[in-house]
């Protein structure tokens, strides 16, 4: 018997409605004391120019919907992160290089 800790093995079950998944066209991120929250978004309607009444500055106004709420506590971030990191690694060495970043 060894004193080193027993590898941890999550099942993740992914409910038959949640299958599908729901399209995100970007995602916000913000913070409390406790987690962060990821909020995923996809637009509702065309973008629009609008002007700040305030200021009278132009801009484009991008109506959108939050899709999908995530709450993850704070220990857990470096794992995701790490995880994101993996993947787009793998997606670049598979697709040959990075995608459109969509902002433009």
């Amino acid at each position: 018997m060894t004193d080193q800790p027993l590898e941890h093995r999550v099942e993740i079950v992914v409910p038959p409605e949640n299958e599908v998944g729901a399209y995100a066209g970007f995602a916000s991120v913000w913070r409390t004391q406790d987690c962060f929250v990821l909020d995923f978004a996809t637009e509702t309607r065309p973008p629009e120019v609008s002007e700040d009444p305030a200021s009278g500055e132009r801009f484009v106004h991008v109506p959108a919907r939050v899709v999908s709420r995530v709450r993850v506590p704070p220990g857990q971030i470096w794992e995701l992160m790490k995880a994101l990191e993996q993947n787009l690694s793998a997606y670049e060495r598979e697709t040959g290089g990075t995608r459109d970043h969509g902002d433009g």
